[in-house]
């Protein structure tokens, strides 16, 4: 007995000094700790948008002082919240015991932290004074602050600050700019259906927005009004008007900036990735360019017939410099645009095609599917370069067979441009998908090129502080997609369709670009037009278009073009401003320009190497990979060798015709023996046909051709032999064989 006694006195000496030790942390750990009052009120301080200077961007938190009164607010939109969001608002002291037990079992049955038990008064000091860190030094100063919090104010002034201070995204901070986001109303005006989506989107801005996940949201929206009936809050009938209430679309919306609207976005979406609370003072730094982003905008204005999007990428530092759009990032179905990433930088890494690979550009019909060009032509071999350069559709298709949909789709996952399985068919080479993309991905997309083939994260947000801390910074970790080589092949193909394929109003730009173009339509019209060109310093993609789909009159050359010159041409007088130029593409050591024979690539469609002694002008010069250079060389000039012509015995002697496609740049020597006599009859060029009248009769002629370059003898070409016989008997012969009475 008494041992038992003695453990319980060490047990409880032990608890009184973990208390004290606890209690003593708590006072160290708190000790400067203490609410500021000014921290509670959202002021152009607490939200700061830095420019590529780190200048701040004004016009971001210019709503932050649009502060709504409790007493202003329905009381349903009130109640919307408490029911949600801490439904014994009213009766803890700060800190709701009871859901704190009842959410830890919770989470021990799940296995999991899937439920929270923070209170109002808890959330509000979180996002206002302290840091993102998940410690218990950060937990106890919660503890101090939000007790402070309840002793200076009163519960309704608590709850006018959290409205007043909480994020909905979209740019979004307290609920007057969010009732006038969403729903285009002041917060008096909000219905029971307003309420209740405002409410659940506390939780996730990103997941549950009315805008980019509307089936999140109305499910949300219906946990929160059920929840408000469970509570008595709403009757049955308010529960199901408010129910079929539909959802707010994006068009009753406008945005207070155009690089601010993507920046808050995106901002959402790392706080749910990162498990970032958004609130407090918040920094966030960017590469935006304010001189670039006006002139955007001013040169947007001349093509406002149109819908719009236009994404300016920094290829060095991996953020956005500027960006309009009057779609949001709506996706949009690709066309030709997806060419060189599906198919073209797929087969060329693949080493399934070189930019010198010929296709045959013809009608074809792949069980049912037959696939058309733009001008509706057919023309023939084509180089897979050519085929890009004028975005002809069948060597797509053909290359797209080669290569495999499958491949394809996997490249494109890599991309960050995910199809679904039903869209992984030869459609897929001319951009038929189901769903489309953003033209910001696309945009993504084209950059590993000029980034050597690696895809790096692109972000508008380049750090991100709360309270002073930073939470987060922009990935640099790259994913290799394609091997350098075959980034370069493909950005040297499109430098040739930027100087003369279907860019080619970009041509006289002063710098290396490389560009490609896009349409989507029918024969009724088109419905997307797009121009996408990259430097070794920017991206730029340029889309025209309406939101509903009605046809425009221009094409991906056309208009978006003029707009991607202006763009570029603008650019390089600010980067001259500075004494900067935008550099050159740099050749890889894996990559060569190789001579190829001309006239065996145009005649035969054979890919050889040129000859040693081929003069320039008869060589075709083409970029190759190191590893798949060609093996087999032309002998065309140091052993020249021809078809045999054709011989025949005729009235006037024996003809010697020559093959249509001999070359001309030869000499040639006709020789002729009769097992007594050595003869050469012709040393000189090029003829079509030859003529030996000397012959005699009853003779045998054996006659030798030889092709000659440069007095190198190529290969001699022995003829068939020619018996002449009896010429009288061929008179004779000849009399009897037609109507000899009309002799």
């Amino acid at each position: 007995m008494k041992l038992i006694k003695k453990i319980f006195v060490i047990l409880f000496l032990a608890l009184i000094s973990l208390g004290l030790i606890l209690f003593g942390c708590y006072l160290a750990v708190t000790k400067n700790v203490s609410l500021a009052p000014e921290k509670l009120l959202l002021n152009e301080k607490s939200i700061v948008l830095y420019d590529e200077n780190l200048n701040p961007v004004q016009h971001v938190a210019s709503h932050l002082k649009q502060t709504v009164k409790l007493t202003e607010l329905p009381e349903y939109t009130k109640q919307a919240f408490i029911s949600i969001e801490d439904k014994r608002f009213y009766k803890h002291n700060g800190f709701d015991f009871k859901g704190i037990v009842r959410a830890t079992l919770h989470n021990l049955k799940a296995g999991s932290f899937k439920e929270g038990a923070s209170t109002i008064s808890q959330q509000l000091i979180k996002n206002t004074h302290l840091t993102q860190e998940k410690t218990l030094k950060r937990k106890l100063r919660e503890w101090k602050l939000t007790k402070q919090l309840e002793k200076h104010y009163t519960k309704d002034e608590i709850l006018e600050k959290y409205l007043n201070t909480i994020y909905f995204g979209h740019n979004c901070f307290g609920i007057t700019s969010a009732a006038d986001f969403y729903f285009g109303k002041k917060p008096s005006e909000l219905s029971l259906a307003d309420s209740a989506i405002l409410a659940g989107l506390v939780k996730s801005p990103n997941n549950y927005s009315p805008f980019k996940n509307p089936n999140r949201c109305q499910a949300r929206k219906a946990v929160v009004l059920n929840v408000m009936q469970k509570n008595r809050k709403i009757n049955q009938n308010e529960l199901k008007n408010a129910l079929n209430t539909p959802l707010p679309t994006p068009n009753q919306t406008t945005s207070s900036g155009q690089y601010a609207h993507f920046v808050f976005n995106e901002l959402t979406q790392i706080a749910d990735s990162n498990g970032i609370k958004i609130g407090g003072n918040i920094e966030i730094y960017t590469d935006y360019n304010p001189t670039l982003q006006a002139e955007l905008e001013k040169f947007s204005k001349d093509y406002a017939k149109y819908d719009q999007a236009i994404f300016i990428l920094d290829n060095i530092t991996h953020g956005y410099k500027a960006c309009f759009s009057t779609i949001g990032n709506a996706p949009r179905l690709p066309g030709s645009l997806l060419k060189p990433l599906a198919v073209y930088a797929p087969a060329l890494e693949e080493n399934i095609i070189s930019p010198a690979t010929p296709i045959l550009d013809e009608k074809m019909n792949y069980g049912g599917y037959a696939p058309e060009n733009y001008d509706g032509e057919f023309h023939g071999y084509v180089s897979a370069r050519e085929s890009v350069e004028k975005s002809l559709n069948i060597p797509a298709v053909k290359t797209l067979q080669t290569l495999g949909a499958s491949k394809a789709a996997a490249y494109l996952q890599k991309l960050g441009l995910p199809i679904d399985k039903e869209d992984e068919t030869l459609a897929l080479a001319l951009g038929g998908i189901k769903n489309g993309f953003p033209l910001q991905d696309l945009t993504e997309a084209y950059s590993t090129f000029a980034n050597n083939g690696n895809k790096y994260p692109c972000t508008f947000i380049k750090e991100l502080k709360i309270n002073g801390k930073t939470v987060y910074t922009r990935p640099n970790k790259s994913t290799k997609i394609f091997h350098e080589d075959t980034a370069y092949l493909m950005t040297d193909i499109l430098k040739s369709t930027a100087q003369k394929g279907t860019a080619k109003k970009l041509r006289n730009l002063s710098f290396d670009i490389a560009a490609k173009t896009g349409t989507v339509g029918t024969k009724k019209g088109n419905t997307d037009a797009y121009a996408l060109s990259y430097t070794a310093k920017d991206t730029i993609g340029v889309w025209f278009g309406n939101a509903d789909n009605t046809f425009i009159d221009t094409t991906g050359g056309g208009l978006p073009c003029n707009l991607l010159f202006s763009l570029n041409e603008f650019l390089e007088q600010e980067y001259a401003k500075t004494q900067a130029k935008i550099p050159s593409f740099s050749i890889p050591k894996n990559v060569q320009k190789i001579a190829l024979d001309k006239t065996a690539y145009y005649d035969t469609h054979t890919i050889l190497l040129a000859d040693d002694y081929s003069p320039a002008e008869y060589q075709l010069f083409e970029l190759f990979k190191t590893s798949a250079i060609p093996l087999n060389k032309s002998t065309s000039f140091s052993k020249p060798q021809i078809i045999a012509p054709r011989i025949s015995l005729t009235e006037k002697g024996v003809k010697i015709d020559f093959d249509s496609r001999a070359p001309r740049y030869y000499q040639y020597r006709i020789e002729r023996y009769d097992y007594a006599t050595h003869t050469t009859l012709y040393n000189g060029k090029f003829i079509e046909t030859f003529l030996d009248d000397t012959i005699e009769d009853n003779k045998r002629y054996e006659y030798i051709v030889t092709p000659i370059y440069k007095e190198r003898n190529g290969v001699s070409m022995k003829l068939p032999i020619i018996s002449t016989g009896n010429k009288n008997k061929l008179d004779k012969d000849k009399i009897i064989d037609e109507d000899w009475w009309e002799y």
